[in-house]
């Protein structure tokens, strides 16, 4: 709009005078240059007759482009008008007007810029806001698991002296069965069956509260390769008695710093796991090896398997399947949480491969230490 302004300013200005156009005394070219444009005057045969600016068009004049558009390389716009006599209207001639982009261009780079950085800085107060509500939000149900957490302690805690002396009585009891009714010593069989676990489940449970807590563990070095071997022995009786195979293959003096106490509940939740699910005539092999400065403990059974999508939910506390990962006597389903839980206070890992009908296995990661 300002060129087709100028254009027709400068056409308002011209006169035809001895077979040439010339500009009236009164319209003063040099402001052309101080606005960044450019200004060409043409006859009618397309001829440049005068010109004045910095920023002129170095294309031929053309009639049926009356508008020159920028290009990438070219940054200069322009528009070229008929000049006409100013008696009878006859064409005598054009002029076309240009004018530079340049400042155009390097203001909307300098809005861009604005723009770009009042986004950025919109985002970063609107993530750090983010941050800041969840952290508030999330406080409250932090607190109350916190207190679940610790109420969960407590009331295991708790439980520990009735069930002990619910299974002292029956203890007594059961030892002495003179005069009492057979159907009455199978109902004590079965309250000692379950006062057990409610104690394994209380134990656990307490077990889980303590190490979900940051608290600094009781290390000192150990010889892995002996809790293993211990292990063996303890669960040999048992798993002769399901005629299963228990092969261990143990790299002498695995040592490592860690909590006795700890390590030897995480290997046998994972023998006992693998006794457990695996049928008489099947095999359970236990090897530990270093690689690197890690120790390697696997326990690997013949098993009835974990199905493929039940494998990132095995060490979910109560978690079980339908068929194959069932609650047996004794066991609380916090065995495999309790694993992971110790394992990864170690700074370790533990890892599941399975197939159904084939069997699983339960590899621990874990630092090894020289001592």
């Amino acid at each position: 709009e300002k060129l087709t302004v100028l254009g027709e300013g400068g056409s308002a200005n011209t006169e035809w005078e001895n077979g040439r156009i010339k500009f009236d005394t009164d319209f003063n070219v040099q402001t052309l240059i101080d606005n960044n444009q450019g200004l060409q005057l043409f006859d009618t045969n397309g001829n440049t007759i005068f010109q004045q600016g910095k920023f002129v068009l170095a294309i031929p004049l053309s009639l049926s482009d009356t508008v020159q558009l920028p290009t990438a390389k070219n940054r200069i716009q322009g528009i070229t008008l008929p000049i006409s006599e100013r008696e009878g209207g006859k064409v005598i001639g054009y002029i076309r007007v240009s004018q530079s982009l340049e400042e155009i261009d390097e203001t909307l780079n300098k809005l861009n810029l604005g723009l770009g950085s009042g986004i950025l800085i919109a985002l970063i107060f609107s993530g750090v806001g983010g941050v800041i509500l969840t952290r508030l939000a999330m406080q409250p149900i932090e607190e109350n698991f916190q207190s679940l957490k610790q109420f969960t302690a407590d009331a295991s805690h708790e439980f520990r002296s009735p069930l002990m002396a619910i299974k002292s009585n029956l203890a007594v009891a059961l030892k002495y069965p003179d005069g009492m009714r057979e159907s009455d010593a199978e109902k004590f069989q079965a309250i000692a069956s379950a006062a057990n676990q409610m104690t394994q489940l209380t134990e656990d449970l307490l077990l889980l509260a303590r190490t979900d807590k940051v608290v600094s563990i009781n290390k000192a070095p150990v010889n892995l390769t002996v809790v293993l071997e211990n292990l063996v022995q303890l669960y040999q009786s048992r798993a002769e008695l399901k005629q299963i195979s228990l092969k261990p293959q143990l790299t002498e003096n695995i040592n490592l710093i860690g909590d006795l106490n700890q390590l030897t509940r995480l290997f046998t939740n994972l023998i006992q796991n693998a006794l457990h699910y695996t049928p008489s005539g099947g095999t359970v092999e236990i090897t530990a090896n270093r690689l690197g400065s890690y120790c390697i403990v696997s326990v690997r059974d013949t098993g009835v398997g974990i199905a493929p999508e039940h494998i990132k939910l095995i060490f979910e506390r109560f978690w079980r399947a339908d068929e194959s990962r069932s609650y047996w006597s004794g066991g609380s389903g916090l065995g495999l949480a309790i694993a992971q839980t110790i394992a990864q206070n170690h700074d370790g890992s533990i890892t599941v491969t399975s197939q159904l009908g084939v069997g699983s296995c339960f590899t621990v990661k874990l630092p090894c230490n020289s001592f």
